[in-house]
């Protein structure tokens, strides 16, 4: 029997519940007469020329391979419920990235439900509905159309993501009903994950989200043309940033990060991540965002920034400039540094490679750094042996990049980080140089001193692809593209 055929609500209807009203609303009730009102006199609205979403061959083909790893068994994943931020407003929604990746859909309460057949499985997903007007829902409710805008029907929902679209708010119960084996993608949906409490357990749940996250490892053709698209996008907003970078001087850190944002918003969803606007000694903490600080002629800006896609596909791109446009000679040298380090990294992104061989090649070259600047003491093995380069160095070189900066995090270690790169694989290229403002193991020329430099590297089947080339690296060319974008 198939979820739909069990679909036995609990509870009454939700359009026999009351619209729950503000306790300091101007309004105490509503008379008979407007409710009839309103329930009438509204045009017919439903989409009938809808066409698939772009990716949907893609995301079908992602279900039939999740089908494939785990046959005979129930699978729930769930986009996640709006948070509140404080009293009755809340966060703007994002679905979580397994839903997402599965089905295009980027709805609040959306679950998707693999259910089991003799073929491999069904798919459904499982939304909320247009709003009601029989009930007042729609223009009463806080989450009513006429209050945050309308939803697809169901019907139009099954055509946009190429599979049936079932009411969501009949979901748990039937899930309560339901029998045989079930996994849960957890901590998106506390209901979902209330109904399946009996029927679920953390160890087999965990293999579904780390099968989820590896899965991503490797991009399709789309997912790479919508990380090109985040990259362009964030080249574009780096441009905006020196463009401004005066008003940023007579102001903050914070114009800079706005003006980042505009991009970001204008051409995509969103922010990847919460940008660092990081300026002189700021640069030495690996994720300011507190973005209030002091912009100077003379000192470094840290920009770490990525726009992201309206498919939830971020960039992620770091590049440290000289406010007045010109580098120092000792920031030229140490940020000359990070940039041979740097090539060092990209140099050995290749198919075959292990994942880990960027990481080494870059801190072989920055310990080396290190040690010829009196530093730190050689011989540069030991640096790297015992990790006294981290110091300075402070981080990992990169990571993998998709639908999170941070992507495919729940993969297995031997599957990620003690892997080998494939042809279709997404990471960043970032080393970077941190010379705290407290630190009196180096000279005080050096100290509030941070420099990172970033890139998004595509694997591909002879080598590498820099996504983000458009954007400058070598000093002088980052001199020369300022100049240009000032004058």
């Amino acid at each position: 029997m198939t979820v739909a055929e069990e679909l036995i609500p609990e509870t009454p209807d939700e359009s026999e519940e009351p619209i729950k009203q503000r306790k300091n609303g101007l309004y105490p009730g509503v008379s008979d007469e407007l409710a009839e009102n309103m329930k009438s006199g509204w045009a017919d609205t439903e989409l009938r020329d809808l066409e698939p979403i772009p990716q949907a061959a893609e995301t079908a083909a992602r279900r039939a391979a999740l089908s494939a790893r785990f046959p005979g068994e129930r699978l729930v994943i769930p986009a996640g419920n709006l948070k509140t931020r404080s009293n009755d407003t809340e966060y703007a929604f994002r679905a979580s990235v397994e839903y997402a990746y599965l089905t295009g859909n980027q709805t609040e309460d959306g679950v998707l439900v693999l259910e089991p057949t003799d073929g491999g499985h069904e798919a459904t997903i499982y939304l909320l509905p247009r709003s009601d007007r029989e009930n007042g829902e729609f223009w009463l409710d806080g989450q009513g159309e006429l209050w945050v805008g309308r939803r697809h029907s169901l019907t139009e929902a099954g055509t946009l993501y190429g599979t049936p679209a079932s009411d969501v708010r009949e979901l748990a119960g039937a899930l309560r009903e339901a029998t045989g084996p079930v996994r849960v993608v957890r901590g998106y949906d506390a209901g979902i994950e209330a109904a399946l409490t009996d029927k679920v357990t953390a160890e087999r749940d965990e293999e579904l989200r780390v099968f989820l996250s590896e899965a991503r490892l490797v991009k399709d053709e789309f997912e790479v043309g919508e990380l090109q698209k985040a990259v362009d996008s964030t080249v574009r907003g780096f441009e905006d940033v020196v463009k401004v970078l005066d008003k940023a001087e007579a102001t903050s850190e914070r114009y800079i990060e706005g003006t980042f944002f505009l991009r970001a918003r204008v051409e995509g969803n969103d922010l990847g991540y919460g940008t660092i606007a990081a300026a002189g000694p700021h640069a030495c903490t690996l994720h300011w965002v507190r973005n209030d600080g002091a912009v100077r002629s003379g000192e470094l800006l840290l920009l770490d920034a990525g726009v992201e896609t309206h498919t939830y596909y971020t960039a992620d791109v770091t590049r440290t400039l000289p406010i007045n446009g010109r580098f120092s000679d000792l920031q030229r040298k140490i940020y000359d540094a990070v940039y041979e380090a740097q090539e060092a990294g990209i140099a050995a992104v290749k198919p075959g490679a292990k994942y880990r061989d960027f990481h080494d090649a870059a801190q072989r070259v920055l310990a080396e750094k290190l040690v010829e600047w009196g530093l730190v003491e050689g011989p540069v093995e030991r640096v790297l042996e015992l990790g006294l380069q981290r110091r300075w160095t402070l981080h990992g070189t990169g990571h993998m990049l998709g639908m999170d900066v941070h992507d495919c995090a729940a993969a297995r270690v031997e599957a990620y980080v003690d892997g080998v790169l494939e042809p279709g694989m997404c990471l960043t290229v970032e080393p970077g140089l941190y010379f705290q403002a407290d630190d009196l193991t180096v000279p005080e020329e050096y100290r509030g001193i941070g420099v990172r430099i970033e890139d998004d590297i595509l694997v591909t089947e002879d080598g590498n692809r820099n996504l983000s080339a458009a954007l400058p690296r070598r000093s002088d060319e980052v001199e020369a593209w300022m100049a240009s974008l000032k004058g």
